[in-house]
């Protein structure tokens, strides 16, 4: 299966029969998954099977799934830092809900 997200919450999956030793290069190739994607979009794409990088090189294996990654456009740390910067401590975390009265410690 090829895997390409086109937008946020829009993901494309195609099965793809593949013959032995076929690499992921020749995957995406097959799926025809790129066809209508420009090319410098293309060019940022990195390969990952379930998650994990790979290179161009990879052979693919029966039950692999070839996602096609995009960059991030935002770092998470970075959007992290600033959504708590708005919502100030007492919203977020672990704890930011009263739970209401709590019986006393013995």
């Amino acid at each position: 299966m090829v895997a390409l997200a086109v937008a946020p919450r829009q993901v494309s999956e195609i099965r793809v029969k593949l013959p032995k030793g076929l690499t992921a290069a020749g995957a995406i190739a097959a799926s025809g998954l790129l066809t209508n994607v420009p090319d410098a979009h293309v060019d940022a794409l990195a390969l990952a099977i379930w998650g994990k990088k790979v290179a161009p090189t990879h052979v693919m294996r029966q039950g692999d799934r070839l996602e096609l990654l995009s960059p991030l456009r935002v770092d998470p740390k970075v959007a992290r830092r600033e959504r708590f910067a708005r919502q100030g401590s007492k919203s977020a975390g672990l704890f930011a809900q009263d739970r209401g009265a709590r019986p006393p410690r013995r």
